[in-house]
């Protein structure tokens, strides 16, 4: 048995146009720079979810990278995470696999990552975040401030009160974030009373379960190309390799920037 920690990343499946949602190449470019970088961890991916269970013996961290809402790859498999989650086992949402439907699927999410998009609550719009200031915890090690232009998922439905839920992204959207007439994803009265009062918009997030193990939520993620931005890769491999109980270094996961042309690579 590998005295290394084991990282799981599922990849689903390419949904838009080349560029976005490429979960495949994600994973791989995260795998990659994880197993160069990061002492101790052995990072692997699957595309789609994987028919060798196996795959998940001794693993400490399942990232999950994909689409969601109704077409979750998880949710034909939440008895399955059930099990695996039992064991104290990390996970870790971005970008769409944040959203599932609200029932069963959701509650889960309430307990395993603190929070998830709820459709008629959260919205999906493209803007600027602009993160200017960090709590203390180690997954924020080494971040500085930044700018960014995604798809910020925004008003995620969270467990009451945010108990046990820590903010680590914060940001807050403009005005125009709603300018589209209310839907299940691009408005309602909820997020537009929230923005209204000027309430900070929680893009990325943590929670340590009663399991013993730790879940990770993040909402941006469109882009490819937004790999190249330091601050956004140290943000996520910290997130992966903390939900994975490995120490994060004082300043972080640092990693070289790559390049357009490196970036490519990965489609």
């Amino acid at each position: 048995m590998s005295t290394k920690s084991r990282i799981v990343l599922v990849a689903g499946s390419a949904s838009h146009g080349s560029g976005s949602h490429e979960h495949l190449g994600g994973c791989s470019l995260l795998a990659d720079l994880l197993n160069k970088h990061v002492d101790g961890v052995e990072a692997v991916v699957t595309q789609g979810w994987p028919t060798e269970q196996s795959i998940f013996k001794d693993t400490a961290a399942i990232a999950i990278y994909s689409d969601g809402g109704g077409g979750h790859l998880i949710l034909p498999h939440l008895d399955q995470v059930s099990e695996l989650i039992k064991s104290g086992i990390g996970l870790v949402m971005m970008h769409y696999a944040v959203e599932v439907p609200k029932g069963k699927p959701g509650d889960h999410f309430l307990d395993w990552i603190g929070g998830y998009f709820e459709t008629h609550l959260s919205v999906n719009p493209h803007w600027t975040a602009d993160f200017t200031s960090f709590p203390e915890h180690p997954v924020t090690r080494g971040l500085e401030p930044f700018s960014l232009d995604d798809e910020w998922y925004y008003h995620m439905r969270f467990r009451q009160n945010m108990q046990g839920v820590t903010p680590l992204l914060s940001a807050h959207p403009p005005a125009s974030t709603l300018e589209r007439p209310d839907g299940p994803h691009s408005g309602n009265p909820h997020v537009r009373k929230s923005v209204a009062n000027g309430e900070p918009q929680h893009l990325g997030w943590c929670t340590e379960r009663n399991d013993g193990g730790r879940g990770i939520g993040f909402t941006g993620g469109h882009f490819h190309h937004n790999w190249t931005d330091d601050q956004l890769r140290k943000f996520m491999l910290n997130a992966i390799i903390w939900a994975a109980q490995v120490e994060i270094p004082e300043t972080g996961v640092s990693t070289p920037r790559p390049t357009s042309e490196e970036l490519e690579t990965y489609l």
